[in-house]
């Protein structure tokens, strides 16, 4: 791997992103994608997404959960699970620590929206401890919240028996990462232990030196317990070209 620092020849990903590939034009994997979604069937993934979602109807309460921040993207898809796609979902919230005013407005009006949701604040000390490993170790100042995002929406998928979970858009396709799953709408937890918590998880939690109940919502639930699910994880941004401007204007 080139220690040179570079830009892509099109826009400004640099080439210290995590995973980032580039062509031999120098022009990174993000703006290929971007390219490539011009060419791709959205019809084809909008059937894809209408059968699984006929699948999941058959559970007595939330056919699927779907994570938000209070921001523009997991509201829009919120939006189109509820308005567009007539399925009863259900949106997690994690707290951030450093949680601000804005936020917690944006919050409280989604809900008052029409929107069921939870909020989950999850062991304060055991955050701060894993946000300054994460930092030290990783130089990633939100590492616990990160983290949690995903663990989280997992166990109360479990807790709450509902079989398909929502993010809003794979990143690593998106910003620039190996987009090992672009032609595949359902992943797994390995994909997300890998990408979006950089693969140091485990290390992290070990380093921690957080108890079991502390790190309860920090950890998966067992592959076995998943397993025995059917739990099915995937990307709105598979089914939909992904636009967050849009999102923004909805």
């Amino acid at each position: 791997m080139s220690k040179k620092v570079f830009w892509c020849k099109k826009c400004v990903v640099m080439s210290t992103r995590p995973r980032v590939t580039f062509n031999e034009e120098g022009v990174c994997s993000a703006c290929q994608w971007a390219e490539e979604k011009k060419t791709l069937n959205w019809e084809e993934r909008q059937k894809r997404l209408d059968k699984l979602l006929r699948e999941q109807k058959s559970n007595p309460h939330f056919q699927c959960i779907n994570a938000v921040s209070g921001g523009k993207d997991g509201s829009y898809v919120s939006y189109c699970l509820k308005h567009k796609k007539k399925v009863r979902s259900l949106a997690v919230t994690v707290r951030p620590e450093l949680e601000q005013e804005t936020g917690k407005r944006n919050i409280v009006n989604f809900v008052r929206s029409g929107y069921e949701h939870i909020h989950i604040t999850p062991d304060s000390e055991a955050m701060r401890v894993l946000n300054r490993l994460g930092f030290i170790e990783l130089g990633y100042s939100y590492y616990g919240w990160q983290i949690a995002i995903h663990t989280v929406v997992m166990r109360i998928a479990m807790a709450f028996n509902i079989p398909l979970i929502f993010y809003s858009e794979d990143g690593d396709c998106e910003y620039g990462g190996d987009a090992k799953h672009k032609y595949e709408g359902i992943y797994g937890i390995d994909y997300q232990i890998s990408n979006y918590v950089e693969g140091d998880y485990f290390k992290i939690l070990k380093m921690s030196g957080l108890n079991k109940d502390q790190l309860y919502w920090f950890t998966y639930p067992s592959k076995e317990e998943i397993l025995k699910s059917d739990l099915k994880i995937t990307h709105w941004g598979f089914y939909e070209n992904w636009d967050p401007y849009r999102n923004y204007e909805v």
